[in-house]
């Protein structure tokens, strides 16, 4: 079982007990976060949101905040003397998911959803026939 979700404008393929990084979160070491824009899901079967799946929830918690290792940013413009060193280091949160919940509803959504067709289709309802227009190279042979 797994979810694709967005976390802080990125998207990660995420499963329970996994420990991943992202883009610096609010909330203290320890705090409980919660995900709703969970794009895909597979429990047993695929399910796509359009643009997100509804009910469904990626539970984590905050294990630490950290920086990513520092990026050197050299520039250089050849035979004019200009030379620019610059660093940067993007400040990261670990999480770790803890759950993905949200199944069991999307269970009992399925099942209603096969009644209210089959009532939809014992009404009788006219049926429109099919009609084709000859073109008129099929009428001039």
């Amino acid at each position: 079982m797994f979810a694709i979700v967005e976390i802080a404008g990125l998207q990660y393929k995420v499963e329970q007990d996994q420990k991943l990084f992202v883009n610096r979160l609010k909330g203290d070491k320890g705090a409980k976060v919660s995900f709703d824009k969970v794009l895909l899901t597979v429990n047993g079967t695929t399910t796509i949101g359009a643009p997100a799946v509804n009910g469904i929830t990626v539970d984590a918690e905050i294990l630490d905040h950290v920086k990513a290792d520092k990026v050197i940013v050299f520039k250089k413009k050849r035979r004019k003397g200009y030379e620019k060193k610059n660093g940067h280091r993007q400040s990261l949160t670990q999480i770790q998911i803890t759950g993905i919940t949200g199944f069991d509803n999307k269970k009992e959504e399925k099942k209603a959803a096969p009644k209210a067709k089959k009532a939809a289709a014992s009404e009788d309802a006219p049926v429109a026939k099919k009609t084709t227009k000859k073109s008129d190279s099929e009428t001039a042979e």
